[in-house]
């Protein structure tokens, strides 16, 4: 054997095993992706063949064919509160508003609070008492402040937010690693740069981990605000559908909000991909 071979096999063999990892991870993508599209088929498939046969009730549980239609009907002839795009743009821009002030506000007093200790202290009780409230039923009194607008909605997609970002926030800032803190003192860092430069890069990955929950949170506080009284959004089709008995319709409405959740889910998760390249990849992944 030539030592051009001796020198070249332990570069082939990792370049295969290189590729044979590839190709594990993009046939585990697959069979991820067929799984979930055939249980997603099943499912549906179950609930048209009971609802077709009478063993669950049509008129209550509808059926996916109904449900499909009534999306159609809205998307072609539009609905009694205007076309469809319109109330979807009307849902996600108060849900999108309520989310970004939420954010903002939870990740400010998070990092905040979790600086400075004494603040921590006196504010803490406070906001363990706020968070212990069913903040669902605070929507009602948005609605009595802010009247039917988009303001009330915002207000309730606001206060759903901002306790679960709040706290990753609080508790990101207080896992920072002392050692850092400590050496980028003895380097001559302010305080501002220490939590600039150190705190805030060390929590990111706990508030995006918020984010991905937030935002849920948001479309429930925009949607349930609609539902008790507004002039356009899909809470209010689902409210009407249910007012007039129309099964397929509350859960049509229910379909696209959940349509509209995996989109944004899918974008933050792209975003944190991007923002996190340096992060290793999961324990559970292919290697």
């Amino acid at each position: 054997m030539s030592p051009d071979s001796l020198t070249a096999s332990p570069a082939v063999t990792k370049t295969e095993r290189t590729q044979a990892r590839a190709r594990a991870t993009r046939n585990r993508r697959f069979l991820v992706l067929g799984s979930r599209i055939v249980l997603l088929l099943a499912v549906i498939g179950l609930w048209e063949w009971l609802a077709r046969t009478a063993v669950i009730d049509p008129f209550n549980f509808s059926m996916p064919s109904k449900i499909w239609e009534q999306i159609r009907t809205w998307v072609v002839d539009g609905t009694a509160q205007g076309s469809l795009w319109e109330q979807i743009w009307y849902t996600l821009y108060e849900a999108l508003l309520g989310w970004v002030i939420g954010v903002i506000a939870g990740v400010l007093l998070g990092i905040a609070l979790g600086r400075i200790r004494f603040a921590a202290d006196v504010l803490g009780p406070y906001i363990k008492v706020l968070n212990a409230l069913p903040r669902i039923v605070l929507a009602p009194i948005f609605l009595i402040w802010f009247g039917l607008g988009p303001a009330s909605k915002v207000a309730s997609a606001v206060v759903l937010v901002f306790f679960p970002v709040f706290f990753n926030a609080f508790q990101g800032a207080r896992e920072v690693d002392r050692n850092l803190v400590a050496n980028s003192r003895i380097l001559g860092a302010s305080n501002r740069q220490v939590t600039f430069q150190v705190v805030i890069p060390s929590a990111t990955s706990w508030i995006f981990t918020s984010l991905h929950v937030s935002f849920g949170f948001a479309l429930i506080g925009a949607i349930v605000g609609e539902y008790i009284g507004a002039t356009k959004g899909l809470g209010l089709l689902v409210a009407a559908s249910q007012g007039t008995f129309n099964a397929a319709g509350v859960y049509a409405a229910m379909v696209i909000l959940a349509v509209v959740a995996l989109l944004a889910e899918g974008l933050l998760t792209f975003l944190e991909k991007r923002l996190f390249r340096w992060k290793p990849a999961d324990a559970d992944s292919p290697r």
